[in-house]
């Protein structure tokens, strides 16, 4: 089969049209009305993040003096984290061990929006986790806890019954695998038949070689490697694996087949038509997750009521973005529309408190020094572009907090600002100097800061230190307070003054 590999996928037969970004713009927006039902492996993600600037002496290893650390639920956990970052409401059934990461696992799950959680518990059983260490972006280690053995039969019945009771109330079922036994034996069998029985369909993001517990699964969604193990055929070409893919749909009666092929994007087959779309990612970082992204939003698009290529085109995006950052990490709606957003180039540095904070973390995690500074910037000025020249040279990424409009009315008065804050924005936006720009609307940045966590704080040398507000919380968790050098004869309220006459 002959398939141009162009911006939007093109069918090898007719099939239904992908829309293009406006329609499936409206289509992300619309995920936050979907229901999923998501069974699997959860485990627990810790990552150790320090500096090392030492050999040990007992042996010729690095010592990492530990900064911070950071959990959060993996496995199909992972997948009911992008779900929920999409808006959607999810019931998630797992097993975990009777311990201190298996109640910290539950606590994580629990505290997400729209999730009902149902993590049973088994005696004696290892809550798998995996701790990453890391230092100056770098991964040096990982250490893993599990027990990969079915979980025990009484316990696997009761999951199974769960999940039938629950089933009804969702749209669609996820199984979510990851050979820790959760989904061992025959219990995928027996949960794809109970979703079938009450009308649902079943999506499998599978493990391993035998499909046979998978028959008749309504959507697979192996990776090239996997599709490669389980078919027993070669999958260097998109026609070979579409091949395999034919095979194994055949096999095992699935209703269609999603190959995730990692740089080269995404191969949808249904029963008639086959589709590739071609990788999103302008740069890639870290795969680690991805392929919970895909069926997340695979499931979360089909659950309201897209079709399945627009669900594949909707979870490539996605993947794309993931991609891009660095550990394991989700793809919102907030980065799904800005994905699809016209917008260009300084006009993509505005953004909102959540998305700041996470762009903040990800250069963290690169290693990266993140600066913050705040104001007005009420008609932009020499002094301005002085002041965030020198905020730059002290970090490697700085971030502008920007009062919003409400806000310098109450601290400037009336007749202020000139510019609206979104011509503030864009203004600083613009600056080479500045990567990120957030408004906040309280009167000063402290809840922003509090998210973003900086670095370094920046702010003129017309305060002192102490009363740099928020200058106390950045010297505690080990940042500085810096003080930037006044350009003299510049002011925003002189000028305004003088324009007034």
């Amino acid at each position: 089969m002959d398939v141009q590999n162009d911006a939007d996928p093109t069918p090898t037969s007719p099939g239904p049209a992908v829309p293009g970004n406006a329609a499936l713009a409206e289509a992300v927006r619309g995920l936050k009305r979907a229901s999923v039902l998501v069974v699997g492996d959860a485990m627990l993600d810790r990552y150790v993040y320090g500096s090392v600037n030492r050999i040990s002496p007992e042996a010729p290893v690095p010592v990492l003096t530990v900064e911070r650390e950071l959990a959060m639920p993996g496995g199909a956990g992972n997948v009911v984290r992008n779900l929920t970052a999409l808006g959607a409401a999810v019931a998630f059934i797992s097993v975990v061990g009777d311990d201190v990461a298996g109640s910290d696992l539950t606590g994580l799950v629990g505290g997400q929006p729209g999730v009902e959680p149902w993590l049973l518990v088994q005696g004696g059983r290892a809550t798998t986790t995996k701790t990453r260490f890391i230092a100056q972006g770098q991964q040096l280690l990982r250490a893993d806890h599990e027990v990969a053995r079915a979980v025990h039969p009484r316990l696997a019945d009761r999951l199974i019954k769960i999940a039938a009771d629950t089933v009804a109330a969702c749209t669609v079922m996820v199984l979510s695998d990851y050979a820790k036994g959760v989904l061992a034996g025959d219990t995928a069998t027996r949960l794809i038949a109970a979703s079938h029985a009450a009308g649902r369909r079943v999506i499998v993001d599978p493990k391993g070689d035998d499909y046979s517990r998978y028959h008749g699964a309504d959507i697979v969604t192996p990776n090239r490697g996997e599709l490669a193990a389980a078919s027993g055929m070669p999958v260097s070409t998109e026609a070979e694996v579409v091949a395999a893919a034919r095979a194994l749909q055949a096999r095992h009666a699935f209703t269609a087949v999603l190959v995730t092929r990692s740089e080269d994007g995404l191969t949808l087959l249904d029963r008639d038509t086959v589709w590739h779309f071609p990788a999103e990612a302008p740069e890639v970082h870290d795969v680690s997750g991805a392929g919970d992204t895909v069926v997340a939003v695979l499931a979360a698009a089909i659950a309201a009521g897209r079709d399945l290529p627009t669900a594949a085109r909707l979870a490539n995006i996605a993947a794309g973005i993931v991609v891009g950052k660095v550990g394991t990490a989700v793809a919102s709606e907030e980065d799904m529309l800005e994905a699809l957003s016209e917008e260009r180039g300084a006009l993509r540095k505005i953004m909102s408190r959540s998305a700041v904070a996470e762009m903040a973390e990800r250069w963290r995690q690169r290693g990266w020094r993140v600066g913050f500074t705040n104001g007005c910037f009420d008609l932009l000025h020499p002094g301005h572009v002085h002041l965030l020249e020198q905020a730059r040279s002290w970090c490697d990424r700085l971030i502008v907090g920007l009062n919003g409009d409400e806000s310098v009315r109450r601290l400037k008065g009336p007749t202020r600002p000139v510019q609206g804050e979104s011509a503030r924005a864009a203004v600083l936006a613009s600056l080479a100097t500045v990567d990120a720009v957030a408004l906040f609307a309280e009167d000063t940045p402290l809840e922003l800061l509090k998210a973003i966590r900086p670095d370094v704080l920046i702010k003129g040398a017309d305060y002192t230190v102490s009363e740099v507000v928020g200058g106390d919380l950045v010297t505690e968790w080990g940042g500085v307070v810096r003080l930037a050098e006044l350009k003299p004869g510049n002011s925003t309220t002189a000028t305004v003054a003088r324009i007034r006459g």
